[in-house]
């Protein structure tokens, strides 16, 4: 089976390592600057008006040789599918931001952990329904 997953854009933020980004980037107000590719730019169309948006990013500097991670606040191995670990076959990262600000290309999001430089790979919107109500 061949994949192709091209970036849409590249991320920048303040976070040069690992060890720089939060756990977990809801538990940072740092802001975050994401640049859409020119050709891409058509695709952002209507974007604006959403406040939340799910950020897909590439890993790049991850590990990708591992199948089990002690998580974050824990002292046992688990499978890496079961943890939010960067650790993976494929280092996707899924990331909700609060858009704050967009002109053109550039949109301004906080809440992002991304390192500086990742590869974006998508942009959807975030939407109330996203979220399960199990009563």
């Amino acid at each position: 089976m061949d994949m192709e997953l091209i970036p849409i854009g590249v991320i920048n933020s303040q976070y040069m390592t690992k060890n720089d980004a939060p756990h977990q980037g809801r538990y940072s107000t740092d802001t975050s600057k994401i640049t859409v590719f020119d050709e891409f730019l058509d695709g952002l169309d209507g974007l604006e008006a959403n406040k939340y948006l799910i950020i897909l990013y590439w890993q790049d500097r991850a590990e990708r040789d591992k199948l089990k991670v002690i998580p974050y606040g824990r002292t046992e191995k688990r499978g890496i599918f079961s943890t939010r670990a960067p650790v993976r076959p494929n280092p996707i990262a899924f990331c909700l931001v609060e858009l704050l600000d967009m002109n053109k290309n550039k949109l301004i999001v906080k809440w992002l952990d991304a390192l500086d430089g990742s590869p974006l790979l998508d942009i959807k919107p975030f939407w109330d329904i996203d979220i399960i109500d199990t009563d």
